[in-house]
């Protein structure tokens, strides 16, 4: 993807933000940005300069939270997965295809999403540092970005309770990845293991109740 030229809007909020944590550039885009529904791509760019981590952290924010994101997680999702993917394939710049930077969210359900974001993150940022850097490394990711594309796959599924365990799985892997912190990665994966009986419980239980609803059962 072309960086944005330097009278971009996208360019200029990334300057300001690149030495802020998620939670105050979170803050900043909805006080920057005016209207009543905000595209993706303010996002996307006031963090791209700062790596995979950081965005695999903000994307995964919503879904993590216990807060109502209707229609959100399956775009959330994709650029989850995307993500993950590219980090897989050895890219080093995140990249999304413009109809992914075109979706865009109610200013209303910002308005609330990232309050509650800056609260959770100005307690669980404090956790991360970096340690056990040599699980940092490139084949070490591995393993993390596979349960990152798994997870992100689960949030997809339109079933109750199928997001936010998957969600806080990519929400620590990403913190992991943004600070070198190896430990936080390992367990990460670890809850990535957990996550994954708990939402395949769900989906089954889920399947179960929506026959027995039907009378299919």
């Amino acid at each position: 993807m072309n960086e944005p030229s330097a009278t971009d809007p996208e360019k200029k909020d990334s300057s300001h933000i690149e030495e802020l944590s998620l939670a105050e550039g979170l803050q900043r885009v909805l006080e920057g940005t005016n209207g009543d529904r905000i595209e993706m791509r303010r996002f996307f760019h006031c963090f791209q300069e700062k790596g995979f981590g950081i965005l695999l952290m903000m994307f995964a924010l919503p879904s993590a939270l216990p807060l109502p994101a209707p229609g959100y997680s399956i775009p959330f999702g994709i650029v989850l997965a995307l993500l993950a993917g590219q980090m897989l394939m050895g890219r080093h710049t995140p990249w999304l295809p413009e109809r992914m930077l075109k979706v865009s969210f109610s200013r209303k359900f910002l308005e609330k999403l990232i309050p509650a974001g800056v609260a959770f993150l100005s307690k669980t940022e404090v956790l991360v540092r970096p340690r056990l850097e040599v699980f940092t490394g490139r084949w070490m990711q591995i393993l993390p970005l596979l349960f990152v594309i798994l997870m992100a796959t689960f949030m997809m599924i339109p079933i109750p309770g199928t997001n936010t365990a998957p969600a806080m799985v990519i929400l620590m892997i990403g913190m992991g990845l943004s600070e070198r912190d190896g430990l936080i990665l390992c367990l990460s994966s670890m809850a990535g293991i957990g996550a994954t009986f708990v939402t395949l419980f769900i989906i089954q239980h889920g399947k179960d109740a929506l026959k027995s609803l039907l009378g299919m059962g």
